[in-house]
């Protein structure tokens, strides 16, 4: 009884350590990514809408709301399209830098 008690404690002490390496592919290396160099120019313009989009404007909106009067938009109108700008800037931006980092930058 107490080995065969060994034999299963051996045999899940095995398989807590096993590593699957599919053929062909060396155990030190064989990723295909590019390696991170950093944050780069387009991280640095997806930072800054997202601070434009959740910080300038909505900061604008709340400390001078009479900004889109003065501009000449109603009520309704600013109040819908106030928050449509910086949901399609930051969605365009986000997009840009996606498909740019994809595709290893311009």
């Amino acid at each position: 009884m107490s080995s065969d008690t060994t034999a299963r404690d051996d045999a899940t002490t095995e398989s807590d350590t096993y590593v699957h390496r599919p053929d062909g592919v060396a155990v030190g290396g064989g990723s295909s990514e590019p390696e991170a160099t950093g944050f780069g120019d387009r991280g640095w313009v997806l930072v800054g809408v997202v601070a434009l989009c959740f910080l300038v404007i909505p900061g604008a909106v709340y400390l001078v709301p009479s900004l889109p009067a003065m501009a000449g938009l109603p009520y309704l109108a600013a109040m819908l399209a106030l928050p449509m700008l910086p949901a399609l800037a930051l969605g365009l931006v986000a997009v840009w830098s996606m498909t740019a980092a994809t595709r290893g930058g311009d």
